[in-house]
């Protein structure tokens, strides 16, 4: 199943929406070293990750891999990769997404696998 909106699904520390428009917007999630983005992948829109403090660790499917990000560094997932976000640092992690262009979906998925 696809949702339109994400955000009841995971928690977080923190979420802010800075940026919304036909096609892109832009958003600021800051998540403990607790909590993770889980698994999912969008059908239409690539997922850019720039983190503003702390460092967060995106696993990707297909193949597999893991990208550490630490401050103002960036990585794109492409439409249809899995991908999970974890924070692996001592503190909170906080991070811009910036997503488009096309019509935002998320599709949660179940792989048994949290990124550690």
């Amino acid at each position: 199943k696809a949702y339109s909106d994400a955000s009841e699904l995971y928690p977080v520390e923190r979420r802010a929406r800075h940026v919304e428009r036909d096609g892109f917007r832009i958003s600021e999630l800051q998540i403990s070293p607790a909590q993770v983005v889980p698994w999912h992948f969008h059908n239409h829109i690539q997922d850019t990750f720039y983190v503003l403090a702390g460092r967060i660790s995106v696993h990707l499917q297909s193949p597999k891999e893991a990208i550490a990000l630490g401050p103002g560094e960036v990585f794109s997932v492409p439409a249809g990769r899995p991908h999970l976000v974890r924070n692996v640092g001592e503190g909170s992690a906080t991070f811009l997404v910036l997503q488009g262009i096309g019509e935002y979906d998320y599709v949660p998925m179940q792989t048994g696998d949290d990124g550690q």
